[in-house]
């Protein structure tokens, strides 16, 4: 059985995630359920090797088909893009913001032609893409360009708990008034319809609430009433196979003990503090409606630490694992 191709983009090259991409295919598992390839800077990877030894060799390729595929060798679209030398670790630079966008731009080219199943995204550091002058604030942002596509979805998965948020980034005032019943609506459609195309038959989404306790029939809060119960109600109708609004204290616990696919959560803290509580290391974002899947650490370049060898590899390894377990069922 062909295993799937997975692309990743090193991310900032000043931060963690070319240490954490050597850390995560020093994993011999990864070699069992997928074929990766890194698009970055192989004297960037060198650098790091220097510093954590994995012992890991690197296999400079120009195209996907070039690739050995075997662990022990990383194989490496070089962009050649920066110079190693003169970077430093954990500084702002936008010679590496570029560079990073470089990498994501590569990568998408490669998902939009079929050459790579999947992509696993290192993490980019929004100062140094600004001073890269790249206008574009994350890699949500710059995939969808890329790929043509006009508002991806985002979905957090932790162990079986899938998580998605009617709001992002919002301020709370804001995103408590984003509560309203269409735009709920949208979104149970939109989440039950990637969960269908991360090849889940007939999935059952449940809707978190807003204020504590759903409100209490509108003692402390009506957007249950007014807004999210009426969604969830009307969708029903049209034969939608989801439930709600579900306390937000009790929702996530009993999704992840598999009592729901899916939780559309009411704003971006709700469905983050959930997952992350449960496992920080392991949650991962999944970008949903692009021609080609999309799954990234959750975590920043780690500005802090990069370069000293002491960054985990476990976000990035999950990252990569997961990309390979949809990518031979993800719809396009």
């Amino acid at each position: 059985m062909r295993k799937p191709v997975i692309g990743i983009p090193m991310g900032d090259p000043a931060g963690i995630g070319p240490e954490i991409i050597l850390k995560a295919m020093a994993e011999d598992k990864i070699y069992n359920i997928c074929t990766p390839v890194v698009i970055g800077s192989v004297n960037v990877l060198n650098k790091i090797e220097q510093v954590i030894k994995t012992g890991l060799k690197l296999n400079k390729v120009n195209k996907v088909s070039d690739a050995k595929y075997t662990f022990g060798t990383i194989d490496v679209i070089d962009l050649n893009n920066i110079n190693a030398d003169y970077l430093e670790w954990g500084k702002i630079n936008g010679s590496a913001g570029k560079a990073a966008y470089d990498y994501v731009v590569k990568a998408a080219e490669l998902g939009m032609s079929g050459e790579i199943d999947a992509i696993a995204t290192a993490p980019i550091n929004k100062e140094s893409i600004k001073a890269g002058k790249i206008n574009f604030i994350g890699h949500t942002e710059m995939l969808a360009h890329l790929s043509g596509t006009e508002d991806p979805l985002t979905m957090f998965q932790v162990r079986n708990m899938r998580v998605f948020f009617l709001s992002r980034h919002l301020s709370l005032r804001d995103a408590c008034d984003a509560v309203k019943k269409e735009k709920v609506k949208e979104y149970i459609k939109r989440s039950l319809e990637a969960l269908k195309r991360l090849g889940i038959n007939e999935p059952l989404l449940a809707t978190a609430g807003l204020n504590p306790h759903n409100g209490e029939h509108g003692m402390f809060g009506d957007e249950e009433v007014r807004e999210i119960s009426p969604a969830v109600e009307e969708c029903a109708i049209e034969g939608l196979n989801v439930i709600g609004p579900i306390p937000g204290d009790s929702v996530f616990a009993m999704a992840l003990k598999g009592r729901y696919d899916g939780v559309l959560s009411m704003y971006h803290d709700q469905g983050h503090i959930a997952t992350k509580t449960v496992d920080f290391e392991r949650t991962i974002s999944l970008t949903i409606g692009m021609p080609f899947l999309r799954t990234s650490v959750d975590h920043g370049t780690a500005f802090d630490i990069a370069g000293k060898g002491i960054a985990s590899g476990v976000s990035m390894y999950e990252a990569i694992r997961l990309a390979a377990e949809y990518a031979s069922v993800y719809g396009r």
